[in-house]
């Protein structure tokens, strides 16, 4: 088998679609020749609907915690309002300077691992060349096939390297503008998620509500609205990644409402000295 025709077979592979009858399944030759067309770019959709829940379940979670002591604590609706909304603001900023932080440590710890692996490429060409062919026989390469597609991979120095890191050291690259993309989306998201269980009280802040039970109410409609998020957020999560969804749903919203519980039972020990 020539170089070109290697190279047009992994540019031109589609992965065969499901039929009524029995699926085709490809072979471990055919699934790993395929993994090797172009860069191994990371799912876009995948990272973003990540950082979303990230920002979007700590925030919220955060915020109805410090909600729920404060209400627990006071009578007052202002006091509660502006603590909820000091949190949110505050852990806007911190989730997206977390997000940011961690995706440049992610990156800096690619590129050293990256120069590490061209070190030994460069260095210890022979040994390199063997790892890979390893690489492939535990995949179920054997033979001429195997030496062949090892002398493809290694003769272009940018795949041989990219390799090396994806199937040996299971990293992928950090995109150009990823850490700054990470921080302003999980920092919006975060905002976003905070306001839920903050509206309720801010609405009665507003309206100048101060029924008996008022603040009971909002306590309420904010639990309400925040366990329905959450169940539907898990929810989402399940679809577009694995698991059933009324499991996952249940699992993000018993989690998310227990954590903030924390919050209110925190403020039930200082009921009363708060104005």
């Amino acid at each position: 088998m020539s170089k070109n025709i290697i190279w047009n077979y992994l540019k031109n592979y589609k992965m065969p679609k499901k039929t009524s009858g029995h699926a085709h399944h490809p072979t471990h030759e055919t699934v790993a020749l395929a993994q090797h067309h172009g860069e191994n770019k990371i799912s876009n959709t995948g990272e973003l609907l990540s950082d979303v829940i990230l920002g979007g379940q700590d925030g919220l979670v955060n915020t109805l915690g410090v909600i729920l002591g404060l209400a627990a604590a006071s009578s007052d609706f202002r006091i509660v309002v502006a603590g909820g909304l000091a949190g949110a603001i505050a852990e806007a900023v911190s989730m997206g300077a977390v997000g940011y932080t961690s995706k440049m440590a992610e990156r800096d710890y690619y590129m050293s691992e990256l120069a590490r692996e061209d070190y030994e490429i460069e260095n210890m060409p022979q040994e390199e060349i063997q790892e890979i062919r390893e690489i492939y026989e535990k995949k179920g390469f054997k033979g001429d096939l195997l030496e062949e597609v090892v002398k493809v991979l290694t003769s272009n120095k940018k795949v041989w390297l990219h390799t090396m890191m994806r199937e040996e050291l299971g990293l992928t690259p950090v995109q150009d503008g990823r850490p700054l993309k990470a921080a302003i989306v999980i920092g919006l998201a975060s905002f976003v998620g905070a306001a839920i269980p903050l509206i309720p009280f801010l609405v009665f802040y507003m309206a100048k509500w101060r029924f008996d039970g008022a603040m009971t109410t909002a306590v309420g409609v904010a639990l309400g609205v925040s366990a329905l998020t959450l169940f539907i957020v898990g929810a989402i999560k399940s679809k577009l990644t694995v698991g059933k969804w009324y499991k996952s749903g249940t699992q993000m919203l018993v989690i998310g409402i227990l954590s903030a519980l924390i919050g209110y039972l925190i403020g039930l020990a200082f009921q009363g000295s708060v104005a």
